[in-house]
């Protein structure tokens, strides 16, 4: 099989260019934090937002951030800060407003960051963008400060992949940049966890795309749950909505949404690394593997956990990894899944949508404000 493909390219540099957002990270170190110090010195809520994929970024972290300076940081997506800037912010609203954008082009980006600043008091903003030349990092003002990634994380395939990854662990590492020398390590670890596994576990992955599932399940707790939402969203894009895909958390999955399993159905199980958590998770797969047929299920963990699944994907790292860096790792299983089986299906994965229903940056969009 021809892996001559911008998304394949943009799947395998994400060790790479994690290693290279910390390094940028480390050199701003002292303008970073003397400009978050600045504002929550004063008492200013975190915001973050974006757009699809960059909104995702949020909902993982509004979780995965529990143990840093950031723990409460909000995530709103930019599509509902546009429509009702005023169901978030008011004239007593003090935000830092943390954008993720891959291009700084979508009209989205671009009229969020516009609405907020009509509708709340006092705001700061942290771009953190993929496209020096996007009209985001163009923004100049002494309350706003820009992260510019490495330029290769700029995705030129329709998904968003390394974008997403970076950006979702630059802002992490924005959170604990007191301790970013000593965390550099984390992301060492990391970064080589996550290609070995890449590695190991490629063909493996591109056999379960071969099955015949027209709908996929994503399951997460927590952070992961915000993962889960990202990898559900990949893989049906990557197939132009040929596969249907779903995500909840465990526990939420039970309440109603559980209906969705079927014989024609894929399941991944994204484990926690926390055993408190993960034995809720164990109990809801082994009832599933009990009382339905599914066509293939898979697990992502950091350690085999010992459920019975057709493919086991472990990750490697231990249980001292920050949540907010360690839950970057599963989502490149859903990456992979979605580009073989964009592939599989006749499509290309750097522009998987036939119907034309979706592009690279989302057109279309009148700004009423």
């Amino acid at each position: 099989m021809s892996l001559n493909y911008y998304t394949y390219k943009e799947i395998k540099q994400q060790p790479k260019v994690w290693l290279e957002a910390c390094e940028i990270l480390l050199q701003r170190k002292d303008e970073i934090k003397a400009f978050i110090d600045k504002y929550t010195s004063e008492g200013f809520e975190i915001v973050m937002t974006g757009a699809g994929t960059s909104a995702y970024i949020g909902d993982a972290l509004e979780t995965a951030l529990f143990d840093t300076p950031f723990r409460g940081a909000r995530a709103i997506a930019t599509t509902d800060i546009l429509t009702a800037p005023e169901f978030y912010f008011n004239k007593d609203s003090k935000v830092i407003l943390i954008s993720f954008a891959r291009s700084g082009n979508s009209p989205e980006s671009i009229g969020a960051v516009k609405a907020a600043e009509a509708t709340a008091g006092r705001i700061a903003h942290i771009f953190i963008t993929c496209n020096a030349e996007g009209q985001l990092a163009a923004r100049k003002g002494d309350n706003i400060l820009c992260i510019l990634l490495p330029p290769e994380t700029n995705d030129l395939s329709l998904a968003m992949t390394s974008s997403y990854s970076t950006m979702l662990l630059s802002c992490s590492m924005i959170a604990n940049i007191d301790n970013l020398e000593k965390d550099k390590e984390y992301i060492a670890t990391l970064s080589k966890c996550v290609e070995a596994a890449m590695e190991k576990y490629e063909a493996d992955i591109e056999k379960i795309a071969r099955r015949d599932f027209k709908r996929a399940i994503f399951l997460g707790s927590g952070p992961l749950q915000g993962v889960a939402e990202e990898s559900r969203l990949k893989l049906q894009e990557l197939t132009d909505g040929a596969v249907m895909c779903a995500f909840d958390s465990f526990l939420g999955f039970r309440h109603g949404p559980k209906a969705l399993v079927n014989p024609e159905s894929l399941m991944v199980y994204l484990i926690s690394p926390i055993e408190r958590i993960r034995r809720y998770e164990l109990d809801l797969i082994r009832q599933i593997q009990a009382s339905n047929n599914v066509k293939a299920s898979v697990v992502v963990c950091i350690k085999d956990p010992g459920v019975e699944s057709d493919l086991t994907i472990e990750l490697g790292f231990t249980e001292d990894m920050p949540a907010c860096y360690g839950c970057v790792a599963y989502v490149f299983a859903a990456q992979m899944l979605g580009m073989f089986k964009s592939i599989n299906s006749g499509l290309s994965p750097d522009s998987p949508s036939v119907s034309g229903n979706i592009s690279r940056v989302v057109e279309g969009v009148t700004l009423y404000i």
